[in-house]
């Protein structure tokens, strides 16, 4: 019985290419699909001794959830939070009201304490104010990074679901990995979000958002 060979260079496999094996419309056989949605980028601010990074615009009904991915914000103050809040329509007053968790793990660079545990100090009740993501010192490379991901701030029936990751360069000369999530309680679409530090401008660091699609 003679084999059958198939050609290598005779196959085409640029239009399946970053594509997930799925089962068709029918159910009835096999097809390739998209892995998952794509991140459009929206817009980026670069801080230069800004007292707060705003994004003012583009926080609408076209994508169901928007990521703000933050690199390297390195605080004027030693020692201060690096937070946000939002707010509805055309307010300035990012005073709406949240309900959040927030633990961490955290390793000391001479090796003299770890830990892994919920901070109840840095979570909000019901509250107004500013919700921490990390803390960061104000040395030359000291710093923060991470994303925050903000989910259907458009809607008039939900609550609205964010979710952030974040490691900081602490003053204290430690690594944290903050985990922090919660919701806006809030019918009223969100759409403009703040960064800032509890304290002082932010020297340096960007800031992108991107629409999920």
């Amino acid at each position: 019985m003679a084999l059958s060979k198939v050609n290598f260079n005779s196959m085409n496999v640029t239009p399946s290419a970053s594509k997930a094996i799925k089962f068709n419309s029918s159910n009835n056989g096999l097809e390739t699909g998209d892995i998952g949605g794509s991140m459009v980028l929206i817009s980026t601010q670069t801080a230069s001794s800004s007292s707060t990074i705003d994004f003012t615009s583009g926080i609408d009904s076209t994508y169901k959830e928007y990521q703000f991915r933050f690199t390297d914000i390195h605080p004027q103050t030693d020692g201060q939070n690096f937070q946000f809040q939002a707010d509805t329509g055309t307010n300035t007053s990012y005073n709406q009201t949240m309900t959040t968790t927030f633990f961490r793990a955290y390793h000391y660079e001479d090796d003299s304490a770890t830990g892994l545990a919920y901070h109840a100090p840095s979570d909000l009740a019901q509250s107004t104010s500013f919700q921490r993501l990390a803390q960061s010192g104000n040395g030359n490379d000291e710093c923060v990074s991470g994303s925050l991901h903000l989910f259907n701030p458009s809607s008039t029936t939900f609550v609205k679901h964010f979710i952030s990751t974040t490691n900081e360069y602490h003053g204290s000369d430690i690594t944290q990995n903050s985990f922090i999530a919660g919701y806006f309680n809030t019918t009223t679409a969100l759409t403009r979000v703040r960064f800032k530090f509890a304290s002082g401008n932010i020297d340096a660091g960007t800031i992108k958002m991107y629409g999920v699609s």
